[in-house]
């Protein structure tokens, strides 16, 4: 049975609660964004949408994927895009927008969650400035993301995108060397493949990571906040992979300019970085480490 329930918050806006497969589900208004929200569950900042304006990324890590989407092509270009984690739909929402006829599939293991956000999150805002997401076609499938990946068509998208929590954890199962081949095997050849890690000191997992998607794509960079990526704090790490050259001092310039700036790592520096350590295959699982119980108090950086 689904539970739901309405209340108001401190500044008399509605908040929405709402028992999920995955925990507790809540919307909660921005203050300062009228048709703003952000989306989380069991208490961990999952999402964050503005409707008004797709354009909005509120989470850094959101900003540093909005940046590889933004070079995966051509300025305008439709893309085809593999969302492995849905939410929200930010990014989505964000590429539809930026990129017209774009043709879109995410993909969410928690139908209670999908349903949710298709109730009061939906796509089509019209009248408002959220109808550029009607530039494209944004399907939703209910499924293990992993599942999904390895039956899609070989070549079938020019990006693909693994921003996969279940609470602040990803699944061991979501970030071997072979989900990584799974990855490149979904990508035309000119394809970007981009994960949203969440690490923090010694940055063991985003090392192992960064080694596992090495044995199927020669380019491969991070990009992070100075201070996750010197292993001072917990926080995320974008790492972005492709069978071409990245345009890694591009993105280093967006991760720069962003209003908290980002630190891009590739070629001889990423190779120090990940040096002496073994990848994550299936015979040796590895989940993402959970985040410090802190991590998300009031006033702190929300992730993922």
């Amino acid at each position: 049975m689904v539970s739901m329930s309405h209340r108001l918050d401190g500044t008399g806006q509605r908040v929405v609660r709402e028992q999920v497969d995955l925990g507790l589900a809540e919307l909660m208004p921005d203050a300062d964004h009228p048709r703003a929200w952000m989306l989380l569950v069991d208490g961990t900042p999952q999402s964050y949408v503005d409707l008004d304006d797709p354009l909005y990324l509120e989470f850094e890590y959101m900003r540093r994927l909005g940046h590889v989407a933004d070079f995966a092509a051509p300025p305008q270009v439709p893309l085809r895009v593999l969302h492995l984690g849905g939410g929200g739909l930010t990014l989505a929402r964000y590429i539809a927008a930026t990129r017209p006829g774009s043709a879109q599939l995410a993909v969410d293991c928690d139908a209670a969650l999908v349903e949710l956000v298709r109730r009061e999150l939906p796509l089509d805002q019209p009248g408002r400035r959220a109808d550029r997401t009607r530039g494209g076609r944004v399907r939703v499938r209910v499924g293990d993301a992993r599942a999904v990946l390895e039956h899609v068509r070989p070549g079938s998208f020019d990006l693909v995108v693994a921003d996969v929590f279940a609470g602040a954890s990803t699944a061991a199962h979501l970030t071997s060397a072979e989900f990584a081949a799974a990855a490149a095997r979904a990508l035309v050849p000119s394809g970007i493949y981009a994960a949203n890690i969440g690490d923090g000191p010694p940055l063991t997992h985003s090392k192992a990571r960064v080694t596992a998607v090495r044995g199927s794509f020669p380019h491969v960079c991070l990009i992070a906040d100075a201070a996750v990526l010197k292993g001072r704090r917990f926080g995320n790490l974008v790492l972005a992979a492709s069978a071409r050259e990245l345009p890694a001092a591009a993105l280093a310039r967006r991760a720069a300019g962003d209003p908290f700036p980002g630190r891009l790592v590739s070629g001889d520096d990423l190779d120090r970085f990940a040096a002496g350590t073994r990848p994550i295959t299936d015979a040796r699982p590895q989940p993402s480490p959970a985040p410090p119980a802190d991590l998300f108090a009031p006033g702190l950086a929300a992730l993922p």
